[in-house]
């Protein structure tokens, strides 16, 4: 105020949250996204329906799907958000795990600024908690090598356990670790894995039995002429980007005809210029033919007079992984197309009873594609999930050589190992610290409520089996019992639990410091409401 006149320095579209006010909302953010997704966590957890602005249905467990399809407008809830696509994209798995630690950790928070604890403090307690926690984390980790199939089997049936697909998971299992297996490659005494090198493919059938592995490539496309050959042995393949047909010009043109003549020697010069794209194929000696886009009536006529197997309208993904595995060049032009183009495979084929069509024998070998069936989409999609998330944990295990044991086991470790450190650290950061190692309680926690068991009753039977020594003592979610989780046969990769507490206690530490938010908001249009803040 000045002279008893107001000073306007923000503008009238800017909405601000100051002081205890910012933080709760913060606070009320974190929790509200977590419980979105905590009844997911675990075997036994339950499913969530989700429904687009264009009305798709999704039906999934993935905590990394169902946030991908929430639309949320709080910044909060956007960095929380931003944990889950985190955790997806290094690891693949865990999504669930960071985000309820998020919420935790963000809960606990809460009654530390009640108490007057200072958020700096809190933050500086949260960092030193989350050190910790990954030098604990480190020292349960178990080896594996990229050969133990029984062990890598076991982690990636770890990982799809709880997903619609339980019936099949077993061979699932099996498909995924083989594919895996089979494009990882030794580099300077270090295993790598390309995860595109293993493709996943879905087609419609009867049954997830019909789930299978194969060492090529499938497109899920047929033959576009019945004259054409269905087999192809010794296959030379080109890969053309465009169209095989008389395409519009840029500019607007008319051709004004006036005798039949005329007509007639356009139709001539047409088809002639249609045998001449045919023909640019055939002579470089390709017999078969993937084209990114449409392919005219009279050009496969052509083609298929000539002994040649074409697609059109294959995906360009498809396309550029087809071009990996046969060694083949993708051409922009046809008349372009050269011998050294071509792609080799051993045999090119129509399969009998679905429509796509195998590639193997491929020149690389790491060519591999997982090929899933199921009786809906909905159901495929939730596979095509499963499986990535398989594939991912796998590929972690198999590159770090580093495993541990799951069922809240290595949570109640760290609860129990970071109180302790905290009674050594001493002043009000203690009070932060071991309200961190409390948030891990969060995870075993819930995986008792989702699994229909009493929580304090199994927190209280983990504290005491670890406190006697069993480091590997977790929850059996179908029994209830405590149990040995590393006979038990339930194990993740290290990667995972190191990402989760990262990312998750890092996002806490930034936002329990925020006191003050400003948000600009859209100009409401004439009429209507104001978009809401939260």
């Amino acid at each position: 105020m000045l002279a008893g006149q107001p000073i306007i320095i923000l503008k009238e579209n800017v909405e601000r949250n100051y002081g205890k006010e910012a933080q709760r909302s913060n606070i009320a953010a974190a929790k509200a996204i977590a419980g979105a997704v905590r009844t997911t966590l675990g075997p036994r957890g339950m499913d969530k329906m989700l429904v687009g602005s264009t009305g798709d249905i999704v039906i999934t467990n993935d905590g990394a799907t169902i946030l991908q399809e929430i639309a949320v407008q709080h910044p909060g809830a956007k960095m929380v958000i931003e944990v889950a696509k985190t955790q997806d994209n290094e690891v693949g798995d865990g999504t669930t795990t960071a985000v309820v630690l998020v919420g935790e950790l963000m809960g606990r928070a809460e009654n530390l600024l009640e108490q007057g604890i200072h958020p700096t403090v809190i933050s500086q307690g949260y960092r030193l908690g989350m050190e910790k926690a990954i030098e604990i984390v480190d020292s349960l980790a178990l080896k594996v090598e990229p050969t133990d199939k029984k062990i890598l089997t076991k982690i990636c049936d770890t990982a799809i356990t709880g997903k619609s697909i339980d019936a099949i998971k077993s061979k699932l299992d099996g498909i995924i670790v083989e594919a895996v297996a089979a494009v990882a490659e030794k580099i300077n005494g270090k295993i790598t894995i390309d995860e595109d090198d293993v493709m996943v493919k879905k087609q419609r059938g009867q049954s997830m039995d019909d789930a299978e592995l194969i060492h090529g490539v499938v497109i899920d496309k047929t033959r576009v002429h019945e004259g054409m050959p269905k087999k192809i042995t010794g296959a030379k393949i080109a890969l053309i980007a465009t169209p095989l047909e008389i395409t519009k010009t840029q500019v607007k043109a008319k051709i004004k005809i006036s005798t039949a003549e005329q007509v007639s020697a356009f139709t001539e010069q047409e088809a002639g210029a249609l045998k001449k794209l045919a023909d640019y194929v055939i002579d470089s000696g390709a017999n078969v033919l993937f084209c990114q886009k449409g392919i005219a009536d009279p050009v496969q006529f052509h083609l298929a007079k000539a002994g040649v197997f074409a697609i059109e309208d294959v995906p360009e993904k498809d396309l550029q992984y087809v071009a990996k595995a046969v060694s083949a060049n993708i051409i922009q032009k046809a008349e372009n197309l050269s011998v050294k183009d071509l792609g080799t495979a051993n045999i090119v084929e129509e399969d009998k009873d679905i429509d796509i069509t195998r590639i193997n024998g491929c020149k690389n070998p790491k060519a591999i594609t997982i090929l899933l069936r199921g009786s809906t989409d909905y159901l495929l999609d939730e596979l095509e999930r499963a499986v990535n998330d398989g594939k991912r944990v796998v590929m972690d295990a198999m590159e770090d050589g580093t495993y541990v044991v799951g069922g809240g086991a290595v949570e109640t470790e760290l609860v129990l190992k970071i109180k302790d450190y905290a009674a050594s650290v001493g002043g009000r950061v203690q009070l932060a610290l071991e309200a961190y190692a409390g948030a891990f309680e969060s995870i075993p926690r819930t995986l008792a409520e989702n699994s229909g068991f009493n929580q304090i009753d199994k927190l209280v039977d983990l504290k005491t089996a670890h406190s006697k020594g069993k480091k590997n003592a977790g929850l059996n979610v179908y029994t209830g019992d405590i149990v040995d989780m590393l006979t038990e046969g339930v194990f993740e990769p290290l990667r995972s639990k190191r990402q989760s507490i990262q990312s998750a206690s890092e996002t806490a530490a930034m936002l329990v410091r925020v006191d003050d938010m400003m948000i600009t908001q859209q100009k409401k249009p004439a009429g209507g409401p104001t978009p809401p803040f939260a």
